[in-house]
């Protein structure tokens, strides 16, 4: 008998493993339609289903391609290479960044670092990363730093190997800031070809 009762708890034991990697970022409904779909498995169903929520209170989306980058206290690696893309890439992408466990303000060395090259940080203010803005992005680009963010199957995921520059002089800054550089000029390259 109390074997049949243990296994009443097999559906949360699975949800369970889903918010290992999505959980954080879920609202309670849409945790609630997680327990009763397969999603993530079947994104186009969620997708039509809810069109205006997952952009609730932002610009509805458009055909540019749009970039989030991802880095635990969005306060360095991840401004930094949104800076670079909004500079380099103007309007043809949209550029997001986000974070688990979000700084009060942005690293002021990573600041001076993106100032010398006549780029503009400072007003920027780090965010929370939500279900939300993940699954509007097309691109998700985490900074090495072991940050979770939600899967979305068809998205394109990438994992920047970064050094953290919290706590860096900025002779060492500089050295992250222009390997940011490189590859945001890769991936524009990607996502933008030339035609």
């Amino acid at each position: 008998m109390t074997a049949r009762d243990t296994s009443t708890a097999r559906p949360d034991h699975v949800f369970a493993n889903r918010r290992y990697n999505t959980g954080r970022y879920h609202t309670p409904s849409t945790a609630t339609a997680a327990r009763t779909t397969t999603w993530p498995s079947t994104p186009t169903t969620h997708r039509s289903t809810t069109p205006t929520t997952r952009t609730a209170g932002k610009a509805p989306m458009s055909d540019k391609p749009s970039v989030l980058f991802v880095c635990i206290h969005n306060a360095g690696r991840s401004q930094m290479a949104a800076g670079w893309l909004r500079h380099l890439g103007g309007d043809a992408v949209e550029v997001r960044s986000a974070g688990s466990a979000p700084a009060d303000q942005i690293n002021p060395v990573a600041v001076e670092a993106m100032r010398e090259v006549g780029i503009d940080i400072k007003a920027n203010k780090p965010k929370i990363l939500d279900y939300a803005t993940a699954e509007a992005s097309d691109v998700i680009i985490t900074m090495g730093c072991g940050d979770v963010c939600p899967a979305f199957p068809g998205k394109r995921y990438e994992d920047w190997k970064l050094e953290d520059p919290a706590g860096q002089g900025l002779r060492t800054v500089r050295l992250i800031r222009d390997e940011i550089r490189t590859r945001v000029e890769n991936l524009l390259a990607d996502l933008t070809p030339a035609g």
